[in-house]
């Protein structure tokens, strides 16, 4: 893993993307010198601006498909559907931009052979790289030292993601570890001679998760590996790192006081103020058509008024009022009060479900913005009703009103709508690692990731 302005990201990831932008723009070169001099080669001149357009447009359909999470895709065909699936996107977008600027276009008939070229290779390319993941020959080889679930947790990430960049060759504790069956790293149940036998096992790093430190701390032997080269790293800094999120039912106050991050200057509040007072105008001014058709369609579909308001806590629990396009028909909360929002609601109007679905409704949250009252990105806002029970059964969750709410957020782009105090807990746990990370860059990453979200309708309800 690499951090990036305090954020983490996957090294192999970024270089995967390096590494196909170059393939990609290889492509290009082969494709276009077949046809130079000949029929249908167009205007050639500028390539390599030209060719930056076709790379970057193809690079961000890719990544709105998710091919950059193997997590996500199941098996080699899906991997070549999604391919083509990126592809296809990627020509829409470039007939667009070619139909207002023609200069642009590099030859009438250049993708006929550009596509299948691009398909071919990077799909022999994404076969390969897949093999050799699964062979676990670019991944790190790592012990676990752990008597806590944290310690299967970490080990359950790293097995289900081919490319998270790590193998456990075994988890290390004296006495029999509770969900064990569900992994398959092996059990070692001693300590003795562990930095030659993890120097003999080609271990590059231990991650220390043991929930009872005293009498069960392998201080020797871990100051051995640590003098040897071998990285010692403590568990919930690993998690965070591995998966961009908190386990908050295993950490405690003492690694927060103590851990990198957090950290909070009048010059960024400064910027980050700016961040959203520059994006609200410029999205309230691109999508104000959006708005008013919208406006329209919510009053011709149902009874009732065009904005919903509430009541929610923000920065330091700070009440103010949020605005929505209302989606549900009039009065919704009634007879029910205050409910979570569920799959397949009754309540959501036929115009409600579509423009939920394409989170629409949220766009008068910009004027909250404008306001103050809201960033625009940071921790969803909650209701009072549900903060005070959720204050009370969740650890921690009162730490996420240091910062305004977000009309998106890291919790938003990574997990789904959740209507539980389970959900509700998964979701601080990302809300938590934003708080501790946050920075404009992040920002930028998590606004990608919602576009992507919002035109694949991931999570909403």
């Amino acid at each position: 893993m690499i951090n990036v302005f305090r954020s983490y990201y996957t090294i192999r990831n970024l270089f995967l993307i390096m590494l196909e932008s170059v393939l990609l723009y290889l492509c290009i070169l082969f494709s276009a010198t077949l046809f130079a001099g000949g029929e249908g080669a167009g205007d050639l001149s500028g390539l390599s601006t030209k060719a930056g357009l076709v790379v970057s447009t193809c690079i961000f359909c890719l990544y709105c498909n998710n091919i950059y999470s193997l997590k996500d895709t199941n098996g080699y065909a899906d991997l070549a559907f999604k391919l083509f699936q990126s592809f296809g996107a990627a020509m829409i977008l470039l007939a667009m931009v070619y139909a207002a600027f023609n200069q642009a276009i590099i030859g009438t008939k250049f993708f006929f052979v550009y596509i299948p070229v691009v398909v071919a290779i990077l799909s022999i390319w994404r076969f390969f790289y897949v093999y050799l993941l699964k062979s676990g020959v670019l991944s790190q080889s790592i012990y676990i030292i752990g008597d806590s679930d944290l310690a299967i947790d970490i080990c359950r990430e790293t097995e289900a993601e081919i490319d998270c960049g790590y193998r456990v060759k075994g988890i290390l504790s004296r006495n029999p570890l509770k969900g064990m069956e569900s992994v398959t790293a092996p059990h070692i149940n001693t300590y003795d001679n562990l930095a030659a036998t993890a120097k003999a096992n080609g271990i590059k790093r231990i991650v220390v998760a043991l929930k009872e430190k005293r009498g069960n701390f392998p201080i020797d032997e871990l100051l051995l590996c640590r003098v040897s080269g071998i990285d010692v790293v403590e568990g919930n800094t690993f998690y965070e790192m591995l998966t961009g999120k908190f386990l908050v039912s295993s950490i405690n106050p003492t690694w927060l006081i103590f851990s990198n991050g957090f950290k909070k200057s009048r010059i960024r509040n400064i910027f980050k103020r700016l961040e959203d007072l520059f994006a609200s105008v410029i999205l309230l001014a691109l999508f104000s058509p959006l708005i008013l058709v919208t406006a329209l369609l919510i009053k011709w579909d149902s009874k009732g008024p065009v904005l919903f308001s509430q009541d929610r806590l923000g920065i330091r629990h700070k009440p103010y009022r949020l605005y929505k396009f209302r989606s549900m028909v009039e009065n919704a909360e009634g007879l029910s009060g205050p409910v979570w929002a569920s799959r397949e609601d009754p309540r959501v109007t036929r115009v409600g479900k579509f423009i939920r679905t394409w989170r629409i409704d949220e766009l008068p949250q910009l004027f909250n913005v404008l306001k103050g009252d809201m960033s625009l990105v940071g921790p969803r806002p909650e209701r009072e009703h549900f903060v005070k029970q959720l204050e009370a059964q969740v650890p921690y969750y009162a730490e996420r009103f240091i910062v305004r709410p977000g009309v998106t957020g890291w919790a938003q782009v990574r997990y789904e709508y959740g209507d539980s105090v389970e959900d509700a807990m998964e979701k601080l746990n990302y809300d938590l690692f934003y708080i501790k990370n946050m920075s404009i860059f992040m920002d930028v990453v998590i606004v990608c990731r919602t576009i992507r979200t919002v035109l694949f309708g991931v999570g909403a309800r």
